[in-house]
């Protein structure tokens, strides 16, 4: 008989990147970037004046906190990769639920 730790911890595992990309878009969804801040782009530590990917999460902040205009000032991408995201976190759930319950029938 499975306990439900055993099955919490099953539907967790099952679920790891789904609950990862939940946690990175509710966390830039409750901070706010008003100030510099030390950077782990890798061109911008090597020196490098362009990055193609700098400034998304500020973009994604700046979205979930109702500033639109700054978002896509700041990375015309930011919204692409809300909706990209938003649309991986529901499928990684909706498939591993589907297949558990498949597996349970």
């Amino acid at each position: 008989m499975k306990t439900k730790l055993n099955i919490v911890l099953k539907f967790f595992i099952q679920n790891l990147e789904g609950f990862i990309w939940l946690f990175a878009l509710l966390s830039l969804a409750f901070t706010y970037h008003t100030e510099e801040h030390y950077s782990f782009c890798v061109f911008n530590n090597l020196g490098f004046k362009y990055c193609p990917g700098c400034g998304v999460g500020h973009a994604i902040s700046y979205f979930f906190h109702g500033e639109f205009a700054k978002s896509i000032s700041t990375h015309p991408f930011g919204v692409v990769a809300i909706i990209i995201l938003s649309h991986r976190i529901f499928t990684i759930f909706l498939n591993n639920n589907k297949t558990q319950y498949e597996l349970n029938t």
